[in-house]
């Protein structure tokens, strides 16, 4: 599945790799090669950050799954409990 950006956030992007590469570089890159540098990035680096992203957000809900069974259990057939009388020590 390609990673895409809405229109608004990629322009947003073109504009910041200029910035860079007006303050870090001695050229600067223009509209175009920065569109196409996002593509290539995009492309090729995006997958891994993605599916990084995808596997820490499996590891939070992995443990506030565990978090559940603890937070929410209830022993069943307790209603008997309430009317047990607490035993004496001989």
């Amino acid at each position: 599945m390609p990673i895409e950006l809405p229109e608004d956030e990629r322009t947003a992007a073109i504009a910041s790799i200029q910035r860079y590469f007006e303050a870090n570089m001695e050229e600067p890159i223009g509209n175009i090669a920065a569109g196409g540098l996002l593509a290539f990035f995009l492309e090729e680096i995006g997958p891994a950050v993605y599916n990084r992203a995808i596997a820490e957000a499996q590891e939070r809900m992995q443990a506030r799954i565990v978090e559940l069974d603890i937070d929410l259990h209830e022993e069943p057939f307790q209603y008997w409990r309430k009317f047990e009388t607490p035993r004496r020590r001989k």
